[in-house]
């Protein structure tokens, strides 16, 4: 048997009471960007919050997750459908792939459509830059609404 792929997941500050159900789900299912390691093992290894604005805890979070063993940190979906959208997700992306020369990905979870259709009532979405930050995480409607 290969060596699991380690997976650490940094979460918006503003769910840090959150359980992480569905992103467990979607490492369980491989689901939305969890689809990325299909047939493969992974083991998560690190689960934290970015501390809030403007994320404090992301200079230090990646210490602790290197020394676990992490092969990829995940800046989790809530990063991308909380209201606002986090407006830091591509410096604490460049951050830590620099700092620590370790893969990061956007999403988690599939994005659950009634976030979808909200964000995209409010036009949060519709710059070109969001869209290879939605990519791992949109998946088809049947499974967005899956995740509602």
């Amino acid at each position: 048997m290969s060596k699991p792929i380690k997976i650490g997941i940094v979460i918006c500050d503003r769910y840090r009471t959150c359980a992480g159900g569905k992103c467990l789900r979607a490492m369980r299912e491989r689901a939305g960007a969890f689809s990325l390691y299909e047939g493969k093992e992974i083991e998560l290894v690190g689960y934290t919050t970015c501390n809030g604005c403007p994320g404090g805890n992301v200079e230090y979070l990646g210490d602790e997750m290197v020394r676990n063993g992490v092969d990829v940190i995940h800046l989790a979906t809530g990063l991308i459908v909380g209201y606002p959208p986090c407006p830091h997700i591509e410096t604490f992306k460049s951050f830590l792939e620099t700092r620590y020369g370790i893969k990061v990905v956007v999403g988690t979870h599939p994005i659950p459509e009634k976030y979808r259709l909200m964000h995209t009532k409010l036009g949060s979405w519709e710059t070109p830059e969001w869209q290879p930050v939605l990519a791992a995480s949109i998946a088809d409607e049947a499974t967005r609404k899956a995740y509602d």
